[in-house]
């Protein structure tokens, strides 16, 4: 004889909840990396800090790619931290929704800033 207690619970949704706690960590670790390689650089280079020095850390190839991948690593960490506080502290669709294509207008419009910065480099 079988007993079950309490209602049959129907889990539903989008399950991308396990995503975006990878997302947050991959790009945070990414980002942390970076970091250290950046600082590295400056720490262990000669001479004093100004243009010359900035334009030839990020003068080598994979220096750019590696920035390129910080930036679009950056913008997606701040996308799921961001619409994750709009969906839970915002209640009215249409304002959650004008916040969230704000939110990614911006971040859209940062990282094309962003990149387009660096390959003037």
């Amino acid at each position: 004889m079988s007993v079950n207690y309490g209602s049959k619970r129907t889990v539903v949704g989008a399950h991308y909840g396990i995503r975006d706690w990878m997302v947050q960590r991959v790009t945070g670790v990414l980002m942390a990396l970076f970091t250290i390689v950046l600082l590295a650089k400056l720490i262990f280079s000669t001479g004093s800090v100004g243009y010359d020095l900035w334009a030839g850390i990020f003068a080598p190839q994979w220096m750019k790619f590696l920035t390129f991948a910080v930036i679009v690593s950056l913008a997606w960490h701040v996308w799921v931290g961001v619409r994750d506080i709009w969906m839970d502290y915002v209640k009215p669709v249409g304002l959650r929704l004008v916040l969230n294509v704000f939110t990614l207008v911006w971040l859209v419009g940062c990282a094309g800033w962003g990149i387009q910065i660096l390959w003037r480099i």
